[in-house]
């Protein structure tokens, strides 16, 4: 059986996706773990009580729909650290950067303590509660967000792998899981879930065409699963169910046409010396966008275009340097232009070098050459008022995140340029629409109005595009700010946090931990599922245990009675010798005992060698201490440049030595910043230190917003369109169809395209075709394939001769026999013992039945019948010999076949694309089908005693494919 619940993001405008799958023998896989814009940690409740129960997690896009919660989950979730995650390297270390981009941009990503928590805990202590103090938790630093991300597990694509379980998940039963490429980001991944007899294929925002940076996604073949064809590959084809993104674009351009409009656009405003805004997300969409804004530069500059040259391209974000560092180095996940370019400039590099020559003019693909990364908002400031201060107007384009423009440089950026008619604003996908709307989606919703006026342009190649006025429109800008806590909040804070320890010392079971400033962790133990199946619905995390406990503890008093103690009384009261554990269930159970566990490494206990220094030692290290900051220049207190720091230290080194890559001499010989022009005087501007460190509450403000500027829209999003779901979707023939990730109108209105679609591809009624589901938020269907089991006893005759044959770890058998109905017929022992096979007939009369005997049918538990598949009579074995046909049941692996050959004394290699060639005459190719070519060229050879034999390699390959392979006859 296998049981779907969309978490977020179904039959709504949220783009927030959190998906539940729930497998036979309570297996349950998590995908994704997204989040919106606003942040709301309520919309992580659900998520919060399945923790206990989930398996493992998959994660499919670096983008902040997909895995924004991620760090939070880690950070305020006990369990969640403890359950394995799966992803493809890219979305690793990309969503690792989008993530130190999104907590240090803005305080809301931290989010809020609960007001009903912060009252009842003032309530309690007789203090003014307050339900809209805003208090903060504590973020994820950075460090703990680089050690929340190395525990994802990577894999590469088309790699089958068999997951480990969490430590509270019921064992797997061998379910393996494979990441095809899924394109519309780098490393975004299409995962296909074998478990059993189900065969799940979740694809969410996934784009089949080709982009600049981007392959197709892998359903039929291409660039990361082989040759391309014109049927879906074996491996994604006739799913138990598909899960599929209902969000398509309202209208579709090609590729060409796509970036031609964009460009038009940019070039329209700089040649009127406006500013351009493009906001766009830090680590997966921005890589498009800056490999084609970079390399159009370099082709107008290269045809002296003035315009051009005379304008500035920036691109803006907090980690946007490692986001770029990290594309560099995964130019194998991207299309293989990308690949074929860099390579060209490899070669280049290398001819240059070798005539000592001058590699100026070189650059890769994400080397930038005009370009200009910005990470401090002190930089773009300084942009910003240089714009201001220009006697002539001079163009200059700005990609800066995130998409949204509710935090970020984007935000910034936009307040600056807004009230001058000639800048523009390019929105290049369509926005979210979540409980509060974002400035994207104010702008988009203007776009389409047209209220104020419309600018129509054409392009080069004729197609017409439109830039619409906002006419003065006033908007309203959220600032969000944080404060640090003073007087009584403080107090208040304080109090929370020491009920909060309370609750997590009551509640552990495995020893004493430090509780973070958030306050919001308990221990792993307390919400821990028993083994008991029947504990399962009530171990269902911190929502079901904690809050009911903080219910009772915080109304009035902070001692726990009794009845919240629970076994914990045996320990934290004196005079209690004995608990009821009778009817109890999980932890009630089991006596506390507090296991005290050491840290230590796979060496031994943890050593900390300034513990032993001797007291001359401990001196002389007090005194470098001392010189290292009496040798720097300007003192203590002064600022200074990171680069000074090591040369101005005349201790020891730190302790873990920065490692910086050597430069090549490749490299050596660029100009260049591969980040872009850079030597001016934006390189010397630093951003203020943040004062607020502890305790920290969320202060709200608005501003208002005169906008003038122009508005366009291009699409950039990299989403499939509905012609792909019409064309692929009869060609993946799923046996369900799960739609998800949409508005409500778009998800019903394609369910009804994909039942006439599938009815017509199965030549059947729309009502009995293939099953569509579009379930909500929180609402949990049956996707498993209806199937219909009867139990049957198998005859001692029928047992002796079946015939077992071994296949990958499973038994194969064939089975020709006779069904005899209970209550119809039956055998007797005496039937058996002279092997004549008669059968005694119940016939029944109006007035009685003949009954049978117990001895010779099987019931059930219910009473009725089982009937029995007893051995064919001897004449009627020729007949169904000849109506059932043989069959082969298996997968040959290349791999497997080319080890055999080369056991059985054989040459055996690869050559070309998955083309094994054995002994120089025989090519093993796989189709994409999974059907196995064979081609042979008649060589002779040496038989034993037979001198020359013609084909005995073709013979011997043959054989040995025929033995990888269950061959089931037909009776």
């Amino acid at each position: 059986m296998f049981s779907f619940c969309p978490l977020q993001g179904a039959l709504s405008d949220s783009t927030a996706s959190q998906s539940l799958l729930e497998l036979d023998g309570g297996v349950k896989v998590l995908i994704d773990v997204g989040w919106d814009e606003s942040f709301d940690v309520e919309k992580l409740r659900e998520l919060e009580k399945q923790v206990p129960t989930l398996s493992l997690i998959l994660l499919t896009h670096a983008t902040v729909p997909h895995l924004a919660a991620y760090a939070h989950c880690c950070k305020h979730f006990p369990l969640f650290t403890r359950i394995p995650v799966y992803a493809t390297r890219p979305v690793i270390d990309l969503g690792r950067t989008l993530t130190q981009d999104l907590y240090s941009s803005t305080p809301l990503a931290a989010t809020t303590i609960p007001a009903t928590s912060l009252a009842e805990v003032s309530y309690s202590y007789s203090q003014a509660a307050s339900t809209d103090q805003g208090f903060l938790l504590q973020p994820p630093t950075p460090e703990e967000i680089a050690r929340y991300f190395s525990l994802i597990q990577p894999l590469k694509y088309s790699q089958p792998h068999q997951p480990l379980p969490s430590p509270f998940s019921p064992p797997l039963n061998g379910l393996t899981i494979t990441a095809y490429n899924s394109g519309h980001t780098l490393g975004g991944t299409i995962w296909h879930i074998q478990h059993g007899l189900e065969s799940i294929v979740y694809a969410v925002d996934w784009n089949q065409a080709r982009e600049n940076v981007f392959s197709g996604a892998a359903w039929l073949g291409g660039n990361h699963s082989g040759a391309g064809g014109t049927e879906v590959i074996e491996q994604l084809r006739k799913p138990t169910a598909l899960v599929c993104s209902s969000r398509t674009p309202e209208s579709t351009l090609a590729r060409a046409r796509r970036d031609e409009q964009l460009l038009e656009s940019v070039k329209l405003c700089i040649g009127r010396g406006g500013t351009v805004l493009i906001p766009v997300d830090s680590s997966a969409r921005v890589l498009e966008l800056a490999y084609l804004l970079e390399h159009a530069w370099r082709s107008e500059v290269a045809k002296d275009n003035e315009v051009f040259r005379s304008t500035k391209l920036f691109l803006a974000g907090r980690s946007i340097g490692s986001t770029m560092r990290n594309a560099r180095s995964m130019l194998e996940w991207m299309d293989d232009s990308i690949v074929r370019e860099f390579e060209l400039f490899a070669d280049g590099v290398k001819k240059t070098n070798n005539n000592t020559g001058s590699a100026k003019d070189a650059a890769g693909p994400f080397d930038f050459r005009y370009l200009r990364l910005i990470e401090r908002k002190a930089q773009v400031e300084r942009i910003l008022q240089q714009a201001a201060d220009d006697s002539e107007p001079r163009g200059r384009v700005i990609l800066a995140s995130d998409a949204s423009l509710e935090w970020g440089f984007s935000k910034d950026v936009l307040k600056s340029i807004a009230g001058d008619a000639r800048n523009l604003v390019i929105l290049t996908e369509k926005p979210n629409l979540s409980a509060k709307r974002s400035i994207a989606r104010t702008l988009w919703e203007w776009w389409k109005e047209r209220r104020d006026g419309v600018a129509t342009e054409q392009t080069s190649s004729g197609d017409t595009f439109e830039q619409v006025y906002a006419g003065g429109r006033e908007l309203e800008v959220a600032e969000a700010a944080k404060e640090a806590l003073q007087g009584n909040e403080l107090t208040v804070y304080q109090q929370w946090l020491a009920t909060q320890r309370q609750l997590q010392a009551t509640l552990q079971t495995g020893g004493a931990t430090s509780l973070e400033a958030s306050a919001d962790a308990v221990d792993d133990a307390s919400s821990e599922s028993s083994s008991d199946s029947e504990s399962e619905t009530e171990q269902q995390g911190k929502a079901l245990n904690v809050s009911t406990t903080l219910g009772q503890a915080s109304r009035k008093k902070v001692v726990l009675n009794d009845e919240d103690l629970g076994v914990t009384i045996l320990v934290k009261k004196k005079g209690f010798y004995d608990f009821a554990v009778e009817a109890k269930k999980g932890r009630d159970r089991m006596f506390p005992v507090a296991i005290r566990r050491k840290r230590h490494d796979e060496f031994g206990d943890f050593i900390r060698p300034e513990e032993y220094l001797r007291a001359e030692e401990r001196e002389d290290a007090d005194g470098q201490v001392q010189n290292q900051f009496s040798n720097m220049d300007g003192g203590l207190g002064q600022k200074r440049k990171f680069d000074d720091v090591g040369a101005a230290t005349k201790g020891p080194g730190p302790k873990r030595p920065i490692l910086q890559r050597a430069l090549s001499a490749d490299e050596q010989d660029l100009p260049n910043n591969a980040n872009g022009p850079a030597g001016d005087e934006l390189d010397e501007l630093e951003d203020e230190e943040d004062t607020v460190l502890g305790p920290s509450k969320l202060v709200l403000s608005n501003q208002t917003v005169s906008v003038r500027l122009r508005i366009a829209f291009v699409d950039f999003s990299g989403l499939h369109d509905k012609r792909s779901l019409n064309m692929l979707i009869p060609l993946i023939q799923p046996r369900k169809l799960v739609l998800v990730a949409g508005a409500e109108e778009e998800t019903l209105s394609l369910a009804a395209d994909c039942k006439k679609l599938l009815g017509a591809k199965l030549g059947t009624s729309e009502e009995q075709a293939v099953e569509v589901l579009t379930p909500g938020v929180g609402v949990t269907v049956d996707a498993s394939v209806d199937t219909n089991a009867w139990v049957v006893k198998l005859a001692d005759p029928l047992v002796k001769r079946l015939k077992w044959q071994n296949v990958r770890g499973l038994g194969i058998v064939t089975v020709t026999g006779m069904l005899l109905l209970g209550g119809e017929f039956a055998v007797t022992d005496a039937d058996h013992e002279d092997g004549t096979h008669k059968r005694l007939k119940m016939e029944s009369t109006d007035s009685a039945v003949v009954p049978v005997s117990s001895a010779l049918t099987t019931t059930g538990s219910d009473g009725a019948l089982i009937p029995t598949l007893d051995a064919l009579p001897t004449n009627r074995i020729s007949a169904v010999r000849s109506a059932a046909q043989p069959l082969h049941v298996g997968d040959l692996r290349l791999a497997d076949l080319r080890r055999a050959m080369l056991n059985g004394g054989h040459r055996a290699e690869f050559r070309g694309e998955g083309t094994l060639v054995i002994d120089d005459a025989v090519a093993v190719r796989k189709t994409l089908t999974g059907r196995i070519e064979i081609e042979s060229v008649a060589l002779p050879e040496m038989g034993p005693g037979m001198g020359m034999v013609s084909g005995g390699a073709f013979y011997a390959v043959r054989r040995k494919i025929y033995e990888g392979l269950a061959v089931v006859a037909g009776a």
